[in-house]
């Protein structure tokens, strides 16, 4: 597996990674009673498996936050097959010394494609960027790709978390691209996370990146868009 990308949408809809060809699809619109509701399949395929369809975009209703507790915490509450690890070694022929981010740059590329398809751009917003942080450092503490936190945390309740008032938010994740260019180019090329890149009604962001050379995964890109209440 020489790359692999997985990205989920919430808005408030969620789109499970993919599975075998397959790409379940989750609503979080306030009303999950179920725990199983929110697992999607996360198997990821050998070229490049990437997340289905989104769900569509819906208006943010009040939700009980799901399982909490603490980031990257030792008794692991991720719901199991909600995510997915790296074979030994599938990464280590790649060079990710010059891996860097800079969020500025990546702002601009991102508006600069929505400028091309007439959307407004993208501001980046300190508290989505402090969720794609948080999720990014966590994927990398465990080594996995997902859209599940280790404490059972899902896309929305990490934007709660961050203090942000979502009207809509959506999120990316990415796992082994060496560049940005090389993560939104899978994004692009995706039906489903291109839709996150272009929505609309999104007027705010944030991107993060944690690089962990002791992983298996090497590199974990988290992108969020939104617009508050």
């Amino acid at each position: 597996m020489s790359r692999v990308l997985v990205a989920t949408a919430l808005a408030l809809a969620v789109t499970g990674c993919s599975q075998g060809g397959q790409s379940p699809s989750l609503s979080l619109t306030g009303d999950e009673s179920s725990p199983s509701a929110l697992v999607a399949g996360s198997r990821a395929s050998r070229q490049s498996a990437l997340g289905g369809e989104p769900a569509g975009v819906a208006e943010a209703k009040p939700r009980t936050e799901g399982t909490a507790g603490r980031l990257a915490s030792l008794n692991d509450k991720a719901p199991r097959g909600s995510y997915d690890t790296a074979p030994k070694g599938s990464l280590a022929d790649r060079d990710f010394s010059s891996t860097l981010l800079n969020a500025e740059a990546a702002r601009d590329q991102i508006n600069g494609y929505r400028k091309i398809k007439g959307l407004k751009p993208l501001q980046l917003n300190a508290a989505l960027t402090s969720a794609a942080k948080a999720h990014s450092r966590d994927l990398a503490k465990w080594d996995r790709i997902s859209h599940f936190g280790s404490d059972g945390s899902n896309p929305w309740d990490r934007v709660k978390r961050s203090g942000y008032n979502a009207k809509l938010a959506a999120e990316n994740v990415g796992t082994g691209q060496v560049s940005f260019e090389e993560v939104l180019k899978g994004w692009k090329d995706s039906p489903g996370h291109n839709k996150n890149l272009l929505l609309s009604d999104a007027d705010q962001m944030g991107i993060a990146l944690v690089h962990e050379p002791k992983s298996e995964f090497k590199t974990f890109w988290t992108l969020v868009v939104g617009s508050s209440l």
